[in-house]
C-alpha cells in the first residue's frame, strides 16, 4: 500500500503557476538638452574667432603703413572711407564692416558667457588644482577677452571719435576730403600711459589669438596629426605677427621714430 505524501501547507498556493512576464520599467523623465548646443556655440566661436583673427591682422598691415609716412598712412585711411564710390555712399564700405565685425562681437561674447556658465554650474563647487603652465592661455582666455573688449572702447573713442578724455587733446575730426589719421595715432601715442596700455593689450591678444585659433582647429572638426600641427603652428605665426607688428608702433613713437 502506497504512502500519499500530503502537500507542504508552507508552500505558496502560485508557486506552480508559471511566472508572468514582467511589466515594462517606465524610464525616468530626462531634461531636455540645452538650446543651443555646446556644439553650435563652440561653432559659432570658431567662425567668429576667425573672423576677428583676419581682422586684427589686415588691421595691422595696415597699421604698418605708418612707416611709410604722413601722406601714405592718411591716403590709405581715406581710401577706405571712399572704398567702392560711387557705388557705396561715403564711409559705405566701412560701416559694412563695422556692422559684420559688431554681429561677430554679440555672437563670440554671447556664445562665451553662455558656455562659461555651462561650465561652471558642470564643475559644481569642484575645481580642478595645479594647472600646469600650457593651460594657462586657456584659463585666461574670459579675462584677456574681457580686457580686449574695454581696448577696442577706447580704440574707438581714441581714434575713431575723438571723444576725450580716451582722445589726445590735439585730435582732429577727419572730413570727407581729407584724413588725418597718422596725426591723430601719434598724438594718442605719445602718451605713455596711451602707449604702455596699447603694448600690453597687444601681449594680451597675442595670448588670446594663439589659444583662440589653436581652438579654432579643434571646434571645426580637425582630427588629423598633420593638421592638428600646421593649425598651431598658423596660430602661433599669427599671433606672433599681429603682436609684435602693433607693439612697434608705440615703442616707434616714443623713440621719435614716428613722428
Amino acid at each position: 500500500m502506497s504512502t500519499v505524501i500530503p502537500p507542504r501547507a508552507d508552500k505558496p498556493p502560485h508557486a506552480d503557476k508559471p511566472v508572468g512576464t514582467p511589466r515594462a520599467v517606465t524610464p525616468m523623465p530626462t531634461s531636455a538638452r540645452p538650446r543651443p548646443s555646446n556644439v553650435t556655440l563652440k561653432v559659432t566661436m570658431a567662425l567668429t574667432g576667425t573672423v576677428f583673427a583676419l581682422f586684427v591682422l589686415v588691421h595691422m598691415i595696415g597699421n604698418l603703413k605708418v612707416y611709410t609716412g604722413p601722406g601714405h598712412f592718411d591716403d590709405y585711411a581715406h581710401w577706405l572711407r571712399t572704398l567702392l564710390e560711387p557705388l557705396l555712399p561715403y564711409e559705405g564700405m566701412l560701416w559694412i564692416f563695422r556692422a559684420v565685425l559688431a554681429l561677430c562681437l554679440v555672437l563670440h561674447v554671447g556664445a562665451s558667457f553662455i558656455l562659461i556658465g555651462r561650465a561652471h554650474k558642470a564643475k559644481g563647487r569642484f575645481r580642478r588644482k595645479g594647472m600646469s603652465i600650457k593651460r594657462l592661455p586657456a584659463t585666461l582666455m574670459p579675462y584677456t577677452g574681457l580686457v580686449l573688449l574695454v581696448f577696442i572702447v577706447f580704440h574707438i573713442l581714441d581714434l575713431t571719435t575723438g571723444t576725450r578724455p580716451a582722445a589726445s587733446d590735439h585730435f582732429v575730426s577727419t572730413t570727407e576730403t581729407s584724413s588725418h589719421a597718422y596725426h591723430n595715432l601719434v598724438e594718442s601715442l605719445q602718451r605713455w600711459p596711451v602707449a604702455a596700455f596699447y603694448i600690453l593689450v597687444m601681449v594680451l591678444l597675442g595670448t588670446h589669438l594663439v589659444h583662440g585659433l589653436w581652438s579654432v582647429v579643434n571646434d571645426l572638426g580637425a582630427t588629423g596629426h598633420r593638421t592638428r600641427r600646421l593649425g598651431a603652428l598658423v596660430a602661433l605665426v599669427v599671433a606672433a605677427a599681429v603682436m609684435i607688428g602693433n607693439i612697434s608702433i608705440p615703442i616707434a613713437v616714443l623713440a621719435g621714430l614716428v613722428s
